[in-house]
C-alpha cells in the first residue's frame, strides 16, 4: 500500500480543494454561495435561528434531509457571526461530511437521549472530528474571505489599470 494514499490530506488542504471545486464566480455573497451549495447538494437550504443553541460550544448545526439541508444557529446580533456560523455548515455541505460514518455507540456517548442511529445520521462525525471540524471552518474561513474581497470596493491602482 503506498504510504501517501493512506494518510488523510490535512485540513487545510481539504479546504482548499473544496473551495476551488465550487469555481466561484468573481462576485459572491452569502446568498449566491447558498444557491451554489444547493445546487450541488440538490435540495433547498432552509436557515434559522435556534433558541436552544448557546453560541458556546454548539454555535451552529446542520441536518441533512431528504428534501432539504437545515441549518440552525445560535442567535447573535452580529451579521458576521451569523455568517460564520452559517458558512461553516455549508462547508461541512461541500466538504460531504453528512457521508463519514460515525459509530452509534460514539453517538450515543455524546447524546444520551438519542438513539446512536440518529445521531450518527445527523452528525456524520467521530473520533476525527476535530479533522472535520478543522476543514470545514478553514473553508468558511476561505468563503468568507471570498465574500469579503467580492463587497470591497476597487483599490486604486485597480481603478487605475483595471
Amino acid at each position: 500500500m503506498d504510504y501517501a494514499a493512506s494518510v488523510k490530506p490535512s485540513p487545510a488542504r481539504s479546504a482548499a480543494e473544496g473551495f476551488l471545486a465550487l469555481n466561484l464566480p468573481s462576485r459572491v455573497s452569502l446568498e449566491g454561495l447558498i444557491s451554489i451549495v444547493e445546487t450541488i447538494r440538490q435540495r433547498r437550504i432552509e436557515v434559522d435561528v435556534s433558541e436552544s443553541l448557546n453560541g458556546g460550544s454548539v454555535c451552529g448545526l446542520w441536518l441533512s434531509t431528504d428534501s432539504a439541508e437545515i441549518i440552525l444557529h445560535a442567535p447573535t446580533p452580529s451579521a458576521l457571526h451569523r455568517q460564520q456560523f452559517i458558512l461553516h455548515e455549508l462547508g461541512h455541505m461541500v466538504l460531504r461530511h453528512d457521508e463519514l460514518v460515525v459509530s452509534s455507540n460514539y453517538a450515543e456517548t455524546l447524546f444520551p437521549n438519542i438513539s446512536g442511529e440518529k445521531v450518527s445520521r445527523i452528525l456524520g462525525r467521530s473520533d476525527f472530528l476535530d479533522h472535520i471540524e478543522a476543514a470545514a471552518e478553514t473553508l468558511a474561513d476561505l468563503l468568507a474571505a471570498a465574500i469579503r474581497d467580492s463587497s470591497l470596493e476597487p483599490r486604486s491602482f485597480e481603478r487605475i489599470f483595471g
